[in-house]
């Protein structure tokens, strides 16, 4: 299922951030490694981000592998609203402190409190190919690291391959797919989805 760059606390994790391709750190060190030695290029969302996050959703190239249909900003100035009520939506920036993406970190309730699941992630189109969906995908791993998750799950559209292969290269694995899952109203069509997690062990 890919190979695991970070597959569990004891496991060595290659990193590619932070110009050091391919230098082997012990897991458990290299989250404090990255965040001592570079700053954080996340926060969370704020009502100032408003118009980039709804432009986000609503790009024609991004909207189709994310939850919500196409709508107007004030339809989706409630969701917006609740999401930064949950405090659950960030943003990833780039390093001048610029919006180039955003992702949702939603946790999990009782039994099941050791989870996350990741969803509402993207990278701006106009920031794409330049790595920053490896980048993101990283700081996402520290950030749950953090917050003592042990386990983050996420699912992608099984179309949506170019992001089941970042996810595969971060860690994440296959558990298996869920069938109709997602039903793109303006397509008139099901989407199955790949559920994938990451384990921290």
């Amino acid at each position: 299922m890919g190979f695991n760059l970070l597959k569990h606390s004891k496991t060595m994790f290659p990193v590619s951030l932070c110009g050091c391709k391919g230098t082997e750190i012990n897991f458990l060190m290299s989250i404090s490694y990255i965040c001592k030695k570079h700053s954080r290029m996340h926060r969370k969302a704020t009502q100032n981000d408003l118009k980039f996050i709804y432009n986000l959703y609503m790009h024609p190239q991004v909207n189709p592998f994310l939850l919500y249909e196409m709508m107007d900003i004030g339809k989706f100035k409630p969701i917006f609203d609740k999401l930064l009520a949950d405090e659950i939506k960030y943003i990833f920036m780039d390093e001048n402190s610029t919006p180039v993406g955003m992702f949702k970190l939603s946790p999990f309730t009782y039994r099941s409190s050791h989870i996350a699941y990741l969803g509402g992630l993207a990278i701006h189109p106009n920031y794409a190919g330049k790595g920053f969906g490896l980048k993101m995908m990283q700081e996402i791993i520290n950030l749950a690291n953090q917050k003592d998750y042990k386990r983050i799950e996420l699912s992608a559209g099984t179309e949506n391959l170019g992001a089941i292969k970042l996810y595969k290269k971060v860690g994440f694995e296959e558990e298996g797919i869920m069938r109709k899952y997602t039903y793109l109203k303006s397509e008139g069509r099901f989407l199955d989805e790949l559920l994938m997690s990451f384990i921290f062990e």
